[in-house]
């Protein structure tokens, strides 16, 4: 079965295989090489059969076809109500084909599920919350992500991302001497500000462990400082791993199961190293659902459980403005409309929409907050989701799709945007960058640092 150069059934395993991808300039050749991509018949059967089991088959068989999860999906609307974007008839068309051929599928289908998979769903499972028979037909195009990642019919940059979790454990190449090195800059840089700011690294038995998404040290290192901040206000005993910090997991975007479970078993066994009492993650929601929801089940943990409590970061804030350990100074809370983007992985797949109500009772003056409607486990999609936002070949498709988020937040009359989720808050500055709305937008921890009381012994001296 003749396979690429670039495009092929194996997994990225080394850098020198990752950078040679990576100079493939937008996947030119990749996507041509996809055009003459053998798929392996027989393997896909097996491999249906081995992990298509009662829950999968149940919904795919009791589906009524009623297309009452038509208008559930943000992207159906987007596009004039057009019959190919029901939930329901992209799953059948794709994994029930599948099965009643026995695998016995072309080239050219498979690459018409990948674009299906990765263009046409975000995976956010509002469908399910419709549907009268319960069916989550994120979860069944998650599935069907899985299937083709093992043929080789995946987008170049979900492949990239998958490699990325393989080679360095991140989303992107941050080694652990990259990583230590932004913890120890980001320290320094702060310090004279922060008297006693530190950022400490492989602490045992800390009361917190922190991770976070590997686009802070990369991009934002100020994210990671303003974290540490806020936990020196807050007088936090915490600390961050050496190996398996970041949390993230493009592995769970790209299908690439193998590769997800490589990527969370990193995580728990920095929990099991330095014993922390819990674990926070930083403001991403795919990394939430990868480390906290998901991760369990692929590590193989009976409980379901992380090795740790395991909370997102707004469980955080709103528990340390409940305590006292946060205090919001009166005169800064915001007085100007904002509203919130209720990220879909730790809101509707996690139940947290109240906690993030909670945290703008604190920061926004009575009157100012506007909920954008619908809103909490009914929010649409940023637009952006599960991979969406980083495809070249689907920048017109996921364009257009920001459209439905865009209506939502003028609607609110809303200028200020807050979104405590890496994928969210990237969707929204595309949003703003391609229609021009006029609005700002912001995660959680530079606006608190703007608004809390500083207590006296953490102000620096003149």
């Amino acid at each position: 079965m003749p396979e690429g150069k670039f495009c092929n059934k194996t997994p990225i395993q080394t850098e020198e295989a990752l950078l040679s991808l990576l100079s493939d300039t937008r996947g030119t050749q990749y996507y041509e090489e996809m055009k003459s991509l053998e798929v392996n018949k027989e393997d896909l059967w097996n491999r249906i059969q081995k992990t298509c089991k009662s829950r999968m088959r149940t919904w795919l068989d009791i589906c009524a076809h009623c297309g009452l999860c038509a208008d559930s999906c943000f992207l159906y609307l987007v596009n004039d109500r057009d019959p190919e974007q029901v939930p329901s008839r992209k799953i059948q068309s794709m994994l029930r084909t599948m099965i009643e051929k026995k695998g016995d599928v072309t080239t050219e289908f498979m690459i018409e599920c990948m674009n299906t998979a990765w263009s046409k769903c975000t995976c956010c499972s509002r469908c399910a919350q419709f549907c009268p028979h319960g069916i989550d037909m994120g979860q069944m195009n998650s599935y069907i992500r899985g299937l083709l990642f093992s043929q080789g019919f995946v987008p170049w940059e979900m492949k990239i991302g998958s490699g990325m979790h393989r080679v360095y454990r991140a989303q992107m190449d941050v080694t652990t001497e990259d990583w230590v090195e932004t913890c120890e800059w980001m320290a320094e840089e702060n310090e004279e500000e922060w008297p006693g700011l530190e950022i400490p690294v492989d602490k045992e038995g800390a009361d917190i462990m922190y991770t976070c998404n590997a686009r802070e040290p990369k991009h934002y290192p100020e994210d990671l400082a303003e974290a540490a901040i806020l936990f020196h206000i807050a007088g936090e005993n915490w600390t961050v791993p050496s190996e398996g910090w970041e949390q993230t997991s493009l592995t769970m975007f790209a299908g690439d199961w193998e590769g997800a479970k490589m990527q969370v078993d990193n995580v728990y066994a920095a929990i099991e190293r330095l014993k922390p009492k819990r674990v926070i993650g930083t403001e991403c929601g795919h990394a939430h659902r990868a480390t906290v929801v998901e991760g369990p089940y692929w590590a193989g943990r009976a409980s379901g459980k992380p090795p740790a409590p395991y909370i997102h970061y707004v469980q955080w804030v709103a528990e340390a403005l409940r305590t006292g350990k946060l205090k919001i100074d009166p005169s800064k809370r915001i007085k100007e409309l904002v509203t919130l983007q209720d990220s879909c992985n730790y809101v509707r797949n996690h139940g947290l929409a109240e906690i993030t109500r909670e945290i703008m009772s604190y920061m926004v003056e009575p009157g100012y907050f506007v909920e954008m409607t619908p809103c909490k486990e009914y929010n649409y999609c940023c637009g952006g989701g599960g991979g969406f936002n980083g495809i070249g070949r689907y920048r017109q498709q996921r364009n257009k799709a920001l459209q439905t988020k865009r209506d939502q937040i003028l609607a609110t009359g809303a200028k200020l945007v807050i979104s405590p989720c890496h994928n969210c808050w990237d969707a929204i500055r595309d949003l703003e960058e391609e229609y021009e709305i006029g609005i700002r937008w912001s995660f959680l921890k530079p606006l608190l640092i703007g608004m809390v009381e500083i207590p006296e012994h953490l102000q620096p001296k003149e």
